[in-house]
């Protein structure tokens, strides 16, 4: 690859730090011209919600484009550990693939994840050699626990799943990256561009979204947005942001001016 900034998740490499998600799009056509607008290299696909016997014979993932995309299968609909193993387990039999992101929710109304149920799920399917990226709340605790029983990334959610609500604790965020040493993946909560740039000005690796594209009302224009917002929080964030002042601080030097004095 070209380009030296590239994530590495496990033995996986990606020129492109945004991941996409598969649901709540209007139509299948848009979902996979908002996947190409988009620029990602990954997409997830909820495996317990893949509809085996539609009458068409096609599924989700006959719609997504394998050449371009890696399929990343998730656990959502999982709220136990037992569950959420067995889903990783089907998913691999189905797709060949040992990548998984891991959700085990804890409730359903906020659908924030159980993070004790997390960790055991992870350590787990860890063991039986997959590439686990777990969902979790923007906890340091969980987010290091995770790491340690060896996780290939931390997915700390930035808001709500399906919120829009953009980073609601950005101190959270940047402690978990400051102590990581896997990537860290923002996940759920990102609603605009702005959002998207803000996460990743934070230091974050990359950022996996859903709804914010999906349900845009033109998801392939807001695709395109993401596209470019992730690129420009990075490049930001590597760039390295001035420093703040209180008080003014003229861009142009005040020494040497012009006299407008009137000579004698």
């Amino acid at each position: 690859m070209a380009n030296k900034d590239i994530l590495k998740i496990g033995n996986y490499e990606f020129a492109s730090r945004l991941i996409v998600g598969t649901g709540k799009y209007p139509s299948m056509d848009v979902m996979r011209a908002a996947h190409a607008a988009s620029g990602a290299e990954m997409v997830t696909v909820a495996i317990r919600r893949i509809a085996l016997d539609d009458p068409t014979g096609k599924t989700l993932l006959d719609f997504v484009d394998r050449q371009r995309l890696r399929v990343l299968p998730n656990t959502a609909g999982c709220f136990n550990a037992k569950d959420a193993v067995l889903t990783a387990q089907l998913a691999r039999e189905l797709l060949e693939t040992d990548l998984i992101k891991l959700e085990v929710i804890g409730d359903a109304q906020t659908l924030h994840p159980d993070a004790a149920e997390t960790v055991k799920a992870a350590e787990t399917l860890v063991n039986d050699g997959f590439t686990v990226l777990p969902y979790i709340g923007d906890d340091p605790v969980a987010c290091k626990q995770l790491e340690e029983v060896g996780c290939a990334a931390i997915m700390p959610l930035a808001a709500p799943i399906g919120s829009g609500l953009g980073v609601c604790n950005p101190y959270s965020i940047r402690i978990i990256k400051e102590r990581a040493t896997i990537p860290v993946i923002v996940d759920a909560g990102v609603g605009t561009a702005s959002d998207a740039a803000i996460a990743m000005e934070l230091g974050v690796d990359a950022l996996l979204m859903n709804t914010g594209i999906a349900a845009a009302r033109d998801p392939v224009a807001m695709a395109e947005a993401m596209k470019h917002a992730v690129i420009a929080g990075r490049k930001a964030f590597l760039a390295g942001r001035m420093e703040k002042r209180l008080y003014a601080n003229a861009s142009s030097p005040m020494r040497d001016l012009i006299s407008t004095t009137e000579r004698v």
